[in-house]
């Protein structure tokens, strides 16, 4: 055996029996908490971003497909509030409300890490921080004198950072559209029906609302994943 040969023989030996390599393997799973604030968007606020903010919280789970993709699951409840008198906009009958809901958000999201992620595997370039992006699908409930039920596409970005192994924060950034528009509905509008609380028509891609959420996360991994190459 030559000794260029020997020398790669003892160091895929090492590599392979390398605990440290092994202890260092990234989890495949990840779960924890979320809090932040919620805003809503549609016939009584138009553009505004961060009016009437209410107070959001919730749990997720995370499924680590390799460094750049994820799925995500969240339950989440919050408050939602408005008030047509900041609106710029003409309403029929000069009506003038306000409305406060309570709502419930469940539902998944597919994530893209632009870095690889892990605060492991340099030798891939791997990063321990990442922006990232997502979209999924999901449902909303909304209590009232009218409760409100529909699906909701969220989409939005965020960034992550691994504080230590295993422990991981974040910040995203997501709105929600609904395809309906009686997410706005309250007592003394609700009799115009769900479909037009306030007097003016809507359709799949018109003045159907939205809701937002800012929401802070921090995850703990669990599950490890071991590398073939060390197995």
């Amino acid at each position: 055996m030559k000794k260029s040969e020997f020398v790669f023989f003892l160091l895929l030996i090492a590599a392979v029996f390398d605990t440290d390599e092994v202890k260092a393997q990234e989890y495949k799973h990840e779960s924890g908490g979320m809090l932040g604030i919620s805003f809503y968007l549609g016939d009584a606020n138009k553009t505004r971003l961060y009016l009437h903010p209410g107070f959001t919280g919730g749990i997720l789970y995370r499924y680590n497909i390799n460094f750049h993709w994820a799925a995500k699951a969240n339950l989440l409840a919050g408050k939602v509030s408005g008030n047509t008198r900041d609106a710029n906009t003409v309403f029929p009958l000069a009506q003038q409300t306000s409305f406060n809901r309570t709502f419930i958000d469940w539902g998944g999201q597919i994530e893209f890490n632009f870095l690889p992620f892990s605060d492991k595997f340099t030798y891939k370039d791997a990063k321990p921080y990442t922006p990232y992006v997502f979209a999924g699908a999901g449902v909303t409930f909304a209590t009232g004198s009218k409760p409100f039920f529909n699906t909701n596409v969220p989409v939005g970005i965020g960034f992550k950072y691994k504080i230590k192994e295993r422990l991981n924060i974040g910040l995203e950034f997501s709105v929600r559209k609904l395809f309906g528009d009686g997410f706005d509905a309250a007592e003394k509008n609700a009799d115009w029906g769900l479909d037009a609380p306030y007097g003016i028509k809507s359709s799949i891609f018109k003045n159907q609302d939205w809701y937002s959420l800012t929401m802070i996360f921090l995850t703990w991994d669990f599950g490890i994943r071991h590398d073939p190459c060390c197995e």
